[in-house]
């Protein structure tokens, strides 16, 4: 459930339809989520494997940490905090509030709602992990059900089907552009797989059930945004599909109406509340980690006696989500990091070989993960390049920040 939850947000209700307007016959567009799909497991792969052998708090900080050098598992916790996750979280919990003010007809701004939840949840997981994690479980299954809802209305609801699989005449060099292209939003619906690891610490059989988890996780979700997408395609067909900016609302007011509408803007908004709680369980033990090396501050490091949580990491992960949510600036911050996020994917990656040397057991399959994830830094770079180099920009920033805790570290 942790892995799902950090993997499905609320981003496949929404973006089959930028993937259609990409690549517009079905085969692309199916090909696409499944492209994306043997990537993320692939991914998983790597990730499984650097948990059997790094079976630590803090997952991927950890794993670049002793793979390279502390300086690159700071500048990736660094980004975490400033921007990957919190911003990330900031803009769903915003999406939550939207949502939740549609369907309840409440007569408040969405920050004062995105600000409550997120002090809610930083609250639920200062109780400790099992609370933390019950909570995601029950949020995930209720995503689950409105996912297979959405699934129902086309395979039982929807009378004649639109999806045709035509052969992809035109395989030139235009094709495959836009095929690329059309990989970067899949990516990134496909991304968060990772952020199970950071916890590998707290589990008592890390090697094993983070393994079993990530490979079952991501194969359910390569199930789950096929069966979107086909039901995306039988209701709308191509066309149709990249008409609409919200694909998943459509296919429900097509099989039940206006009311149908309502039932998939409720899951929406619980689908975006399961990705806050899975990252406020996860993502504060990467700072937690810096804190225990040394290089951040000392109170983060710290574990409540009797839940084992670090609760300052926890509040400062909700505080700095809050932060942004309040900024309203997080749309445009979010677009600074993607060339940095991939690079370090890449860079974690490679970290197996550095581990294992020629005895890793999937050399091909690292490959072609480290691969892929650095075709999308080159293009992101290509096409966003001032937003591309901001981003780098903050994550170098990072570097006076990591050499005063180190010298702070190295004169106690």
């Amino acid at each position: 459930m942790i892995v799902m939850g950090g993997i499905i947000g609320s981003g496949i209700f929404i973006n089959p339809y930028v993937v259609a307007r990409q690549v517009s016959t079905a085969p692309l567009i199916l090909g696409a989520w499944a492209a994306g799909g043997v990537i993320a497991l692939l991914g998983a792969f790597v990730y499984a494997e650097l948990a059997n052998i790094r079976p630590e708090a803090g997952g991927q900080y950890a794993y670049l940490r002793d793979a390279y050098h502390p300086a690159a598992a700071f500048l990736y916790g660094w980004a975490l905090l400033l921007v990957v996750q919190s911003g990330g979280m900031a803009a769903v919990a915003v999406t939550f509030a939207r949502y939740t003010i549609e369907l309840t007809g409440l007569q408040a701004p969405d920050w004062v709602i995105a600000t409550m939840t997120l002090v809610a949840l930083t609250i639920v997981n200062c109780l400790g992990v099992r609370s933390g994690s019950n909570t995601q479980t029950v949020l995930m299954l209720l995503k689950l059900l409105a996912i297979a809802a959405l699934l129902g209305a086309g395979f039982v609801f929807i009378g004649r089907s639109h999806l045709a699989m035509h052969p992809v005449i035109d395989a030139g060099s235009g094709t495959f552009m836009r095929f690329t292209a059309a990989m970067t939003p899949v990516m990134f619906a496909y991304g968060g797989w990772q952020t199970a690891t950071f916890m590998a610490g707290e589990l008592k059989r890390p090697g094993r059930d983070l393994a079993i988890g990530l490979f079952a996780g991501v194969i359910g979700v390569i199930a789950i945004y096929i069966g979107v997408n086909v039901v995306c395609l039988m209701a709308l067909g191509p066309e149709g599909l990249a008409a609409t900016t919200t694909p998943a609302s459509t296919v429900m007011r097509y099989a039940f109406g206006e009311r149908g509408g309502q039932w998939i803007a409720l899951g929406i908004a619980v689908s975006t509340l399961g990705f806050l709680s899975q990252g406020m369980l996860t993502a504060p033990r990467v700072y937690y980690a810096m804190a225990n090396d040394g290089l951040f501050f000392n109170a983060v490091a710290r574990v409540h006696p009797r839940t084992r949580v670090p609760m300052m990491a926890i509040a400062l992960q909700g505080a700095a989500a809050i932060v942004i949510a309040l900024s309203g600036t997080y749309e445009q911050i979010l677009g600074y990091v993607v060339s940095a996020d991939f690079l370090f994917f890449g860079l974690t990656g490679l970290a197996v070989f550095r581990f294992r040397g020629k005895s890793a057991a999937h050399p091909i399959g690292t490959v072609i993960f480290v691969a892929a994830c650095w075709l999308v830094v080159i293009g992101t770079m290509i096409a966003a390049p001032m937003n591309s180099a901001i981003g780098y920009g903050i994550l170098l920033a990072g570097l006076p920040a990591y050499w005063y805790w180190r010298r702070t570290a190295t004169s106690r």
